[in-house]
């Protein structure tokens, strides 16, 4: 986990990366953490706002109005653009892509924000797993094997206060100590 943070900050130091960055995956003694069963991309295109996270070094500088924009790329695979508001009012962004790992409807896949010729590098690909998700596709949590990232994002920045409480109550059963959860602000 360490040399791939390391890497990451080598390779990405002067950039303000923004959410769902290369992960890594710690050593967890809880059960393994299962994903949705399938995921339908088409519908999870589109923009995707941050409701909260657990902190991370990545998103140090977003202070509000964090979300990811989806789109599919010809050849398959995704663009992943991410903007937040950093404190002193300036936006900031990060492209990025993703790719299934496994068949069509795999809820699992690799993300990288590195430039595309440094993909090669196995370290530059964090994974994300789309571990909730409603039937509507308006509300997810987004995370990975070790549990150390945990994204809850929404269609909307204002979600359902049912639909948030009844997430919450699942992350909770599947391991995640939501107290870590920081509430991510966005303005009107």
């Amino acid at each position: 986990m360490k040399i791939r943070l390391i890497l990451s900050a080598l390779i990405f130091g002067t950039l303000n990366l923004c959410s769902f960055s290369t992960f890594a995956s710690a050593p967890t003694t809880e059960e393994p953490l299962i994903p949705i069963a399938t995921l339908d991309v088409p519908r999870y295109l589109g923009t995707w706002y941050e409701i909260a996270k657990f902190p991370n070094w990545f998103q140090r500088k977003c202070a509000s109005d964090t979300r990811a924009d989806y789109s599919l790329k010809p050849d398959g695979t995704l663009q992943v653009l991410n903007r937040c508001r950093q404190i002193d009012g300036e936006i900031t962004e990060a492209l990025g892509a993703a790719r299934q790992i496994g068949d069509a409807s795999s809820p699992k896949l690799k993300v990288r924000f590195a430039p595309a010729w440094l993909s090669f590098i196995p370290a530059v690909w964090g994974n994300y797993w789309v571990i909730d998700l409603d039937a509507d596709y308006q509300l997810a949590a987004v995370s990975e094997p070790g549990r150390e990232y945990l994204w809850i994002l929404s269609r909307s920045p204002q979600p359902a206060p049912q639909a948030y409480a009844a997430l919450l109550e699942r992350l909770k059963n599947k391991g995640f100590d939501i107290r870590k959860l920081e509430i991510t602000p966005h303005t009107p």
